[in-house]
Order: C-alpha cells, then sequence, then structure tokens
C-alpha cells in the first residue's frame, strides 16, 4: 500500500479554514476551503516528495496544531463547535501549515512551487492545476480575504519560510545541474 498523504492535507487545511475563517456564506466556504488545501497539498508534496517520506510522516505522525493553536489563539475555535472531536488536530503539520501561508499570501512564490512539483511522485499520472492557489480570481480573493492576508498569516508563515526557499532554491539548482 502506497504512503498517503490525505490526512495531514485534511487536518493542515481544516486547521487553516477554522484558524483564519470565512465571512460570507456557502460559496465564500467553498472557494476558501478549495483555495487551502491547494496550498496545503503543494506544501505537503513539497515537504514530503516521496512515498518514502510519506511512509516515515505515516508511521511518526506530523506533530500536530498545538504550537500553531498558541501562535495564533485558535485552539479556543474547537470549542465552538459542540462534540466536534480534537483528533484531527494531531494530524495538522507545523511546517506544511507554515508553507501554506506562505504560498496563500505570495502569489510568485506559490506559482515557483508549483512548478517545483513538475515530476513529483504524489503527482505522477494525475492531472493537477492549482489556479485557485497561484492565480485567484476575484471570486477567489472575496471568499478568503483573512486566509490571504499578508500580516494574519505573518506569524504563522514566517515559522518555517527559510526552509521552503532553501527546497525551492535546492530544485531550482537542480533543474539547472540536469540542463548543463
Amino acid at each position: 500500500m502506497a504512503a498517503d498523504l490525505s490526512g495531514v492535507i485534511a487536518a493542515t487545511t481544516q486547521w487553516l479554514t477554522r484558524s483564519y475563517p470565512v465571512t460570507g456564506g456557502a460559496l465564500d466556504a467553498a472557494l476558501a476551503q478549495a483555495q487551502a488545501r491547494q496550498a496545503v497539498t503543494a506544501a505537503a508534496w513539497l515537504r514530503y516528495p516521496s512515498q518514502a517520506d510519506a511512509a516515515l510522516l505515516e508511521l511518526l505522525g506530523p506533530g500536530g496544531s498545538a504550537a500553531l493553536d498558541r501562535l495564533t489563539g485558535s485552539g479556543a475555535a474547537a470549542a465552538d463547535v459542540p462534540g466536534a472531536g480534537e483528533a484531527w488536530r494531531s494530524w495538522v503539520d507545523e511546517v506544511v501549515a507554515s508553507w501554506a501561508a506562505c504560498l496563500l499570501t505570495d502569489a510568485p512564490l506559490a506559482r515557483a512551487a508549483v512548478a517545483a512539483l513538475d515530476g513529483c511522485e504524489h503527482a505522477a499520472g494525475l492531472p493537477f492545476e492549482f489556479r485557485r492557489l497561484t492565480a485567484p480570481d476575484p471570486h477567489d480573493r472575496h471568499a478568503a480575504p483573512l486566509l490571504r492576508h499578508p500580516d494574519l498569516l505573518a506569524p504563522v508563515a514566517a515559522l518555517h519560510r527559510s526552509e521552503l526557499l532553501r527546497r525551492l532554491s535546492a530544485g531550482h539548482a537542480a533543474e539547472t545541474e540536469a540542463a548543463a
């Protein structure tokens, strides 16, 4: 059985959308969810590029949302939903959330990250498109003003931005070397 990142992607997406909630209706919620999921998917695929990396994550676990909750004060959001279980919070990946925050607030960085996914093991044979992340239209931007606000996401983005930049520059250096 192949290792799967879907649990981390789902939990980290949920953490982002709960921490930076939508103020509009159902359509806005769906658009914000799609943007968050695309950012988290790109971040997870970059963070865990191979099936072996994903298998290790599955074995060891991602660490959970506790530090992120303290940083943003979003832990109280769980109390807003009566009877909601908290088990999903243990599958939130802090690095993936930080990288996703970087991608949501920096369009050129998001485009570079998606370009770096070309040839990724997780995307092999799958058509993937990250338009809501890399080229959000006015509806997307209107739907997720908190989720895309650079000042609001700055504390989370700053946690691991340097690692993301190193990962992307290392990938760019390898591509340049292979082309030479």
